[in-house]
């Protein structure tokens, strides 16, 4: 193996890639898009619930109601209406969030110790969030029952309780910026090694230059070296980049390795560069290369844990996700942000990545040597 080659190689693969402007910015841009969109917009939090009230009962009691929701900080009584009509058409046309309808005889029900009925309509389209909106309107509505409790039956009452001290580690807040932002430098990674090495082969064909290098002295696995360096230093350089945004800016914390964190990024990428150089052997434009190389990124996003509990998949699903390298990533990548573990627990995936990763770049790197015979 001659380095001088693969030294000049690499030189002139960085030539090619970098002296187009466009490039250039995207290699920048894009890691630094992706960050603040997945940091400010995608998140799971509720701030800010909009409810259309509809009171037919119009006393203290719908009053108390009424405070209680606002009092929570979170629900605002953005439309007041006069019929379940109105109330309908607001949900049906996405101006509230919530529904809610007190009956007129809710304060005599209650007075008269009877059970009292009031109709929570809910905006189901996005399951998630209509779930967290019906959990925090019925602490409302607890906190609520508890005080008419007490109003009705004066009488002090002293019983057993259980009282929950809960405490949040490795996420206090329960932000959900800790959750997605270290995901980033898992995805940024995969995107931009698995699409940039995809078409890094198909490039040469297209330019009527992939002859002249097999023409030239260089072995079929310098070339392979040759090709996947440049990539790999642009992967390793956008994940620094992300990670130094997601401590600095978003102020997530590192609290492990950096050291574990360039390992497993390291061979995180035997995986994507193996794919990269498999869809290069099957695509003869870059048009097809690019369009496989989604046909990859979807199922490897889908099927992480990135965003969908693995648990929560059918059990055929959960079994595939066994293949899928970029689920052990995430759990080092989070293990090492928050956690601050090291090899003695995360060693399962970091196994996984070198079984994964050797098995498809040495896959590939058989198919693609076959291509140059």
């Amino acid at each position: 193996m001659n380095w001088l080659r693969i030294r000049e190689l690499i030189r002139k693969e960085f030539i090619s890639l970098l002296r187009d402007p466009k490039n250039r910015r995207v290699l920048i841009a894009a890691p630094i898009i992706q960050i603040l969109v997945f940091g400010y917009v995608v998140n799971y939090d509720i701030r800010h619930i909009r409810v259309g009230w509809l009171d037919q009962a119009q006393t203290r009691e719908s009053r108390m109601l009424a405070d209680n929701l606002q009092g929570n900080g979170i629900f605002d009584i953005t439309h007041h209406v006069r019929d379940s009509r109105a109330l309908e058409d607001l949900l049906l046309r996405g101006k509230v969030d919530l529904g809610i309808k007190v009956a007129p005889d809710m304060s005599r029900q209650i007075r008269r110790g009877e059970t009292a009925e009031v109709q929570i309509l809910v905006d189901g389209s996005m399951s998630n969030m209509a779930s967290v909106r019906i959990a925090y309107t019925m602490t409302v509505l607890d906190r609520m029952n508890r005080t008419l409790i007490r109003e009705l039956n004066p009488m002090h009452m002293d019983y057993g309780r259980i009282d929950a001290r809960i405490r949040t580690w490795y996420n206090a807040n329960l932000d959900s910026t800790y959750f997605f932002v270290p995901g980033i430098v898992a995805f940024v990674v995969m995107l931009i090694s698995l699409l940039l090495t995809s078409i890094a082969i198909i490039k040469e064909k297209e330019a009527g230059t992939m002859e002249q290098l097999i023409v030239t002295p260089l072995k079929p696995v310098e070339l392979i070296i040759g090709k996947t360096i440049p990539y790999i230093v642009i992967s390793m350089a956008q994940m620094l980049v992300v990670t130094v945004l997601a401590i600095f800016w978003f102020e997530i914390p590192l609290e492990g390795s950096i050291g574990l964190l360039v390992v497993a990024t390291c061979l995180f990428l035997l995986s994507t560069l193996g794919v990269g150089l498999f869809i290069s052997t099957v695509s003869s434009t870059q048009q097809q290369a690019m369009m496989t190389t989604f046909f990859f990124i979807l199922p490897f996003f889908m099927l992480s844990g990135f965003v969908f509990p693995i648990a929560n998949m059918p059990e055929v699903v959960q079994w595939l996700t066994f293949l899928n390298p970029l689920r052990y990533f995430l759990v080092i990548i989070r293990g090492i942000f928050l956690k601050g573990v090291g090899l003695d627990v995360l060693w399962p995936q970091y196994l996984a990545l070198v079984i994964l990763g050797t098995a498809v770049f040495a896959g590939a790197t058989v198919r693609f040597r076959k291509r140059l015979d």
